[in-house]
């Protein structure tokens, strides 16, 4: 359950992810129970955007000021929506000033970055990190690593993830920030392939080696300057050796032409097969041993959070529920609870993986050794 107390939030960013936040702020105690947050400051630029933001939001004030909101003494957790080349500073800024850190996904642009986070995170103990991986609430999501972890499909042997989108496949649509190293990170591998990452992860266990290749698929895109060039991955192939000795498979895009959410993965054991799909994220399948093909379970109230929503079975979870739970698992570390992250410290196993994957052009590449930012 969340804390008692109050909690003061900052929220800075107010696109996509901005308003999920809020949103999963806003409902936390309406779902959960505890004590309402105090929705204290909503940061974005220009300032005037940040005021009308706020008053749609519901939160007290808004700042075009992000380096003063963390620092207010009103606030005690910071939500973080940025672009990429934002979350090591802010992150950073809020945790010298005492705060919890709520931090979308990728943790940062490099692996460096992300080490330097982890190691100022880990010289805070007392402040909370949690990073924007919601998929990993999903109840379906839940169940199937539950079921993992009972022995339900016996030793899991093989892993094979896809998360494939099309938000780029058009040639024509226009150069941004995204596709950059500076602006950017990585591509399809910081944006889609993290999330994948962080699935795989948490059913499979630590990854000891990946062979990977990556490739960009539109080379140019248009700006009002003419065409600029493209410098992070539109796609990725990995290979996946498991420290259990399980292997595995991994593809991301962002150029699949069809293909909206399809965060999709099965997980093959010696005595059966889990099957989970993103565009139908309210299914698991699951085949054991004996019986003659899959059944299909859906989502309701007897699997984990779901009937903190709705009581009904069949009555679907959504990609904002998922950030309502993340929420109260952030909320509920601060007040003591165990840590379900990932945290920083699990977020940079997670960043190893994906840069790993970047750095391995063909050849083995063991997650964690030393790599070179510019491979």
């Amino acid at each position: 359950m969340p804390a008692a107390r109050s909690l003061g939030v900052a929220l800075i960013g107010t696109g996509f992810m901005g308003k999920c936040h809020a949103m999963a702020w806003r409902n936390l105690a309406t779902v959960f129970g505890g004590a309402h947050p105090r929705l204290e400051i909503l940061c974005d630029t220009p300032e005037d955007r940040a005021q009308a933001m706020a008053a749609q939001f519901g939160f007290a004030r808004g700042s075009g000021d992000w380096q003063a909101a963390v620092a207010d003494p009103a606030v005690d957790v910071v939500s973080i929506t940025t672009p990429n080349g934002l979350h090591r500073p802010m992150a950073e800024a809020a945790l010298r000033a005492g705060k919890h850190v709520w931090l979308e996904k990728p943790m940062a642009l490099t692996l460096d970055d992300a080490q330097a986070m982890a190691r100022l995170a880990a010289a805070h103990p007392g402040q909370v990190t949690m990073l924007g991986y919601n998929y990993l609430r999903s109840p379906a999501f839940q169940a199937a690593r539950a079921m993992i972890a009972d022995g339900a499909i016996g030793r899991p042997l093989a892993f094979r993830g896809v998360y494939d989108e099309d938000y780029s496949a058009d040639p024509d649509l226009p150069w941004s920030w995204r596709m950059t190293h500076e602006g950017g990170g990585l591509g399809a591998l910081g944006d889609l392939g993290c999330h994948l990452a962080s699935q795989m992860v948490a059913l499979m266990g630590p990854v000891a080696e990946v062979t990977a290749m990556t490739q960009i698929a539109v080379a140019t895109r248009p700006s009002p300057d003419g065409p600029r060039a493209v410098e992070n991955e539109d796609s990725a192939l990995a290979l996946i050796r498991f420290a259990s000795g399980a292997q595995g498979s991994f593809a991301t895009s962002r150029v699949a032409r069809g293909r909206k959410c399809r965060l999709q993965w099965e997980v093959h054991g010696s005595t059966g097969t889990l099957v989970f799909d993103q565009e139908n994220m309210n299914e698991l399948w699951v085949h054991r041993a004996g019986e003659p093909g899959f059944t299909r379970h859906l989502t309701g109230p007897d699997q984990p959070d779901f009937a903190a929503f709705c009581p009904a079975p069949g009555h679907n979870f959504g990609f904002n529920e998922q950030k309502v739970v993340e929420c109260r698992d952030l909320v509920a570390a601060i007040g003591g609870a165990a840590n379900p992250g990932p945290d920083f410290a699990a977020g940079l196993q997670i960043e190893r993986i994906i840069h790993a994957m970047a750095a391995s052009q063909g050849r083995p590449v063991r997650v964690g050794e030393d790599l070179h930012e510019d491979a």
